[in-house]
């Protein structure tokens, strides 16, 4: 265990599929003097870049194979990754293996490929990643020494503390870690979801959803209680995805409501409206105009309807909003 709240980076390997930002990034870390690793194409972009870098194959020693299947397993890779500063030291010198501070990789673009038309099963399991998600692990396993990047959006936040503090915090490499951890999750999770599908049904006999926090809401189902909002990467168009125009935070009976609404009006093409009131219909309609499918919908029951959700699925004109 390290005692040092700001770690820092004097050897980083980068292997990326999406290469965005990551030339003028690793040019960033050149100017702190760290060496840097790469494999492949990552390594051609940054010579192309005039950066300096050394291909993994040189630094292990053992040329990639397998038409690139194994690139970086390896001891002088994975134990410069996962090796405890302080603890084993000792180890890592007498096999020769100098410690890796940062790991800065994302993977083969898995869902992209089976999103294709006509993806075949071997085209799938060709871009299926196990070095990365190996590196991503390894090193936020180790994240009291390693810092690990998934995300391209993260590259400022090393920089900047590299030229705040000499360093990366441990709260960061603590948050980065989780990151990287949920990235593999969600990544592995898509893979079992493809691989258990079943052709004939297009079900898996497993689903794998991720979810991300999007907000938090100003209660739950009761005033008491605490909730939040969360998204699946993939979420499809409707309430979650909305912007929020104007008004106090909303609560989960908001949401709730305004889901069911939303869902409701949308089932028409005619002018509709929907009022909602604590997830029971007060009122539902079409009618020419949207007035006029308000009119109807209000007059069903406008005691409940008070304080209750409207949706409506045709624009709203001022006579309608009045």
């Amino acid at each position: 265990m390290t005692d040092c709240a700001y770690s820092p980076i004097r050897r980083a390997l980068i292997s990326v599929s999406d290469k965005r930002g990551v030339a003028d990034f690793a040019g960033q870390l050149q100017q702190f003097d760290v060496e840097i690793l790469s494999t492949g194409g990552t390594a051609k972009l940054l010579r192309e870049k005039d950066i300096r870098v050394t291909e993994v194959s040189d630094y292990t020693g053992y040329p990639e194979m397998m038409e690139g299947r194994v690139k970086t397993l390896h001891p002088r890779v994975h134990g410069g990754i996962l090796g405890r500063r302080g603890t084993d030291d000792a180890q890592m010198r007498q096999a020769g293996i100098p410690p890796i501070d940062l790991v800065v990789v994302n993977l083969y673009p898995f869902v992209q490929t089976v999103s294709r038309e006509n993806c075949t099963r071997d085209q799938a399991i060709e871009n299926i990643d196990i070095g990365g998600p190996t590196l991503l692990r390894a090193a936020a396993k180790n994240h009291d020494a390693v810092t690990v990047l998934v995300n391209s959006q993260d590259y400022d936040v090393v920089i900047t503390e590299l030229q705040t503090h000499g360093g990366v915090s441990r709260q960061t490499r603590a948050r980065l870690a989780a990151l990287a951890f949920s990235h593999t999750a969600d990544y592995d999770g898509t893979i079992s979801n493809y691989l258990t599908r079943d052709e004939d049904s297009g079900f898996s006999e497993v689903l794998n959803m991720q979810f991300h926090k999007s907000s938090g809401l100003r209660y739950g189902e009761n005033p008491h209680q605490e909730a939040a909002l969360y998204l699946n990467a993939h979420e499809r168009p409707g309430v979650a995805l909305a912007n929020q125009v104007q008004g106090k935070d909303l609560s989960y009976n908001n949401i709730n409501d305004t889901d069911a609404a939303f869902e409701l009006v949308a089932e028409f093409d005619d002018p509709a409206a929907a009022i909602i009131k604590h997830a029971n219909p007060c009122g539902v309609a079409i009618g020419e105009t949207t007035i006029e499918a308000y009119r109807r919908a209000y007059s069903c029951d406008p005691v409940s309807a008070y304080g209750g959700i409207v949706a409506l699925n045709h624009p709203v004109d001022g006579d309608t909003a009045r």
